[in-house]
């Protein structure tokens, strides 16, 4: 660039045994490096070249900053003076072994504190002794793949002929560990947060799509085709700091996610709320207004590190350790255990490569994979010596597709629409009939198997069976709590088939087994019911609990619970 000549250097200290050989040696090195083009072409150092690099290089605003952060807080001040032609694997490695070992890069001097701030102040308690802390294998391979980046453009500008850290071994990627809310977490968490309707539809839509935050902040309500059942995701919002601004989403996608009813229905009630409220002080709600946002007219988006601060503190008030990014591992956790395949999941989460990152980022649903590869070995396996040959009913909640299914076969089974020694409908036309995939059907026949109603046979139509009296329902007509049954002594709990309505409103159907006539036992399945839907024991007096005998349509009682 100056057109001056450039020399490489290499200095014999004085006394050195054999100093004159050295010196020879020496000079054969930098010829050969010069006739193999191996030589560097600039006495630059590190920092200069992270100044070029960072001016010239195509990033995105906070990934940008990010990077800058990376390199005056720990490559400037280890590597900044050092000559980008001296670097190699071994000074890699050593930048690794010290940021292992502390992210302050401490002198080791004893004495040293750990100040709470870096203005003045006066200590007290919260100012500690050092400790030495060190960085995050995440945070290291950033670094490594900041410098890769500079050198690799230093290649290009032929400031040196080979990339020198190529050879170099940073920290092995960390396992991705995702931990998403528990279906009972995160009935509590929407029930908390429908406390303010908008909030909880921004909540709701959040768990329903499994969209970023940033992407959920910039939805217009012209995105929306709620008659359609259409959301169009094409911008986000970006944040650094006091900085805000409007961006492509992450993966410079545009992409549609379709809406199931309810949440179309969701958006539809939140919608009329922002008219109301904007008419109510003469402001028009317009079609590119922001679907969540605290201007009347919806003319400011929200706030990215606000919504992550009010979940945190939501989650915090209901003692669950998550935060809101994991409900975007909820949804796709939801999806794969309903049977959705791995490339539509990849689609609705805006992930690329056709499900790669999906899987390796996001495999919170393999233990239920590989609880249903035990149950597909465990049926295959022969009976135990001694085992019951009768599996009994199981207390069930169906809130899963196949186990919504496996409840309305059992019923028609249970009501002889299936008789005993004939076939059931195949898959394919249970999966039409239903609306869902075969293996959702193959689920929800394993269930009614391991009820003892059905015999799988490999290759043939699936049987219904015969019931024996150990398994079967017990089958008695009568409206009212009696005493006890044909059999049965007075408080012997029974097999009851029981349906959780919320004012009115049947909201849940499971079975279990109780005494219908003592109140004791009938008030602990109400209250549990309750507590798996989400529910709010305080509001106990609107829940009413309907007790039928197991395969009985008659209904014996009603139990309502006083608060």
């Amino acid at each position: 660039m100056t057109k001056k000549r450039h020399y490489l250097r290499e200095t014999i200290p004085a006394g050195t045994p054999n100093a004159s050989k050295e010196a020879d040696k020496a000079v054969r090195r930098l010829q050969n490096q010069v006739d193999e083009r191996r030589q560097p072409r600039t006495s630059a150092t590190v920092n200069q070249l992270l100044d070029r690099y960072f001016l010239e290089a195509d990033l995105e605003f906070s990934t940008l900053d990010t990077y800058r952060g990376y390199a005056e807080k720990h490559i400037r001040p280890l590597l900044g003076s050092q000559k980008v032609g001296s670097l190699d694997a071994g000074v890699m490695d050593s930048l690794y072994v010290e940021l292992r070992r502390c992210r302050d890069h401490c002198k080791r001097n004893r004495g040293l504190v750990d100040h709470r701030t870096a203005r003045e102040h006066e200590c007290d308690g919260r100012c500690l002794p050092h400790e030495c802390r060190p960085l995050s294998s995440s945070t290291i391979r950033q670094i490594h793949f900041v410098l890769y980046g500079a050198l690799r453009r230093a290649i290009r500008w032929k400031w040196v002929t080979t990339n020198p850290i190529a050879g170099a071994e940073p920290p092995a990627a960390p396992k991705s560990n995702p931990r998403p809310p528990t279906p009972e977490h995160a009935a509590r968490i929407i029930n908390e947060a429908f406390k303010d309707p908008d909030w909880g539809a921004l909540i709701w839509l959040t768990m329903v799509t499994g969209q970023r935050r940033g992407e959920l902040c910039a939805i217009r309500w012209a995105h929306n085709d709620l008659d359609n059942g259409v959301l169009h995701l094409e911008k986000a919002i970006g944040q650094r700091g006091k900085k805000k601004w409007e961006k492509d989403t992450k993966a410079h996608q545009d992409r549609r996610i379709t809406l199931d009813p309810d949440t179309v229905e969701l958006l539809r009630d939140h919608k009329a709320r922002c008219a109301t409220r904007a008419a109510a002080l003469h402001a028009k709600l317009k079609d590119d207004a922001f679907v969540f946002s605290l201007a009347p007219d919806g003319s400011t988006h929200l706030v990215p590190d606000s919504v992550t601060q009010r979940y945190g503190n939501l989650a915090r008030r209901l003692e669950i350790k998550t935060t809101i990014h994991k409900l975007r591992h909820y949804s796709a956790t939801e999806l794969i255990a309903a049977g959705v395949n791995i490339r539509t999941v990849a689609g609705r989460l805006g992930h690329g490569g056709g499900g790669t990152t999906t899987l390796r980022a996001y495999t919170a649903w393999v233990s239920e994979a590989d609880q249903r590869a035990a149950g597909s070995l465990a049926a295959r396996m022969p009976s135990r010596p001694g085992a019951s040959p009768a599996v009994a009913f199981t207390d069930l909640d169906p809130s899963s597709p196949y186990e919504r299914i496996a409840v309305s076969l059992r019923s028609q089974i249970l009501d002889g629409e299936f008789q005993v020694g004939l076939p059931i409908p195949s898959v394919k036309q249970l999966a039409a009939e239903h609306g869902c995939s075969v293996s959702t059907v193959q689920r929800a026949v394993k269930l009614l198997n391991d009820w003892g109603l059905v015999e799988l046979n490999s290759g043939r139509r699936t049987l219904v069976k015969h019931i024996s009296a150990a398994v079967a329902p017990t089958v008695t007509s009568t409206a009212q709590i009696a005493p006890a049954t044909a059999g049965q002594s007075a408080g012997q709990p029974q097999p009851l088939d029981l349906e959780l309505q919320l004012l009115g409103k049947s909201i849940a159907k499971f079975r279990a087994e109780a005494d219908p006539g003592s109140t004791t036992d009938l008030r602990q399945l109400l209250v549990g019911a309750i507590r798996r839907r989400g529910g709010d024991i305080a509001d106990i007096g609107d829940y009413e609990l309907t007790v039928r005998l197991a395969g009985n349509v008659d209904l014996m009682t009603t139990f309502v619970a006083t608060k």
